[in-house]
């Protein structure tokens, strides 16, 4: 899945270059808070935890080799229209995000004759990792009794303030670790290429704006981010 890092760089090009009020986004903390719900109970960005919720559960997907989360399921369960809480849409984004690098992962490795499994993804997480560290991110969430209260009312499961808090600190060693790695010489991967992070940036990046401003306006974005089956 994407790191957290590269989660933040699409969250930070979305607040630069986008009105908020066209992308139906209200509250700017919670809408970043929520683009790393999906990964606080998985059990490996944020630690310690109190506890786990099953991947499947989280990200709607199996869990084996890359998989491509269904958002737009998340989406029919969980979203409200036009008064969507920002975390919730925040969480949307980050399944958007997986579905779409994973996707995309899956067909870039069979074009090149690379087998899924195990191997595979720890390389491709590995040039996930790389390509993370290479964005100038500065985005921490900033932990407050409205973030505290959506997030116990988190309309998927309930996230408790200690994991709130977990999560927050997370994300500032995670940003502090880009920010000392500015001047570092380009990555090399393992088994993607520059070229595929570069489009696969610049699509993502346009099909979250697509998904919601078309949320903003009332519309249906299930269209986007749902497999085409178990695996696509």
């Amino acid at each position: 899945m994407p790191s957290w890092n590269i989660h933040t760089a699409h969250v930070e090009r979305l607040f630069a270059n986008e009105s908020l009020d066209q992308l139906g986004i209200r509250d700017k903390n919670l809408f970043l808070f929520g683009n790393f719900v999906p990964d606080i109970y998985v059990g490996y960005v944020v630690q310690p935890i109190s506890h786990k919720i099953a991947y499947k559960e989280t990200h709607f997907a199996d869990p084996r080799y890359v998989p491509t989360p269904d958002a737009a399921r998340f989406y029919e369960l969980y979203t409200t229209g036009a008064k969507t809480d920002d975390l919730v849409l925040g969480a949307w984004t980050h399944l958007l995000c997986d579905h779409y690098y994973n996707l995309r992962t899956n067909e870039y490795i069979a074009r090149i004759g690379v087998k899924p499994g195990d191997q595979t993804r720890i390389r491709k997480q590995a040039d996930f990792d790389a390509f993370g560290r290479t964005f100038k991110i500065s985005s921490i969430p900033r932990v407050d009794e409205q973030l505290i209260r959506a997030c116990a009312h988190f309309a998927q499961y309930p996230i408790a303030s200690e994991d709130v808090r977990a999560a927050a600190r997370a994300q500032e060693r995670i940003v502090q670790q880009n920010q000392a790695t500015d001047d570092a010489p380009p990555p090399t991967y393992s088994l993607l290429s520059p070229d595929y992070f570069e489009q696969t940036f610049a699509e993502v990046d346009g099909i979250l704006r697509e998904g919601l401003r078309v949320h903003a306006r009332g519309g249906d974005p299930t269209y986007l981010g749902r497999p085409a089956n178990g695996n696509e």
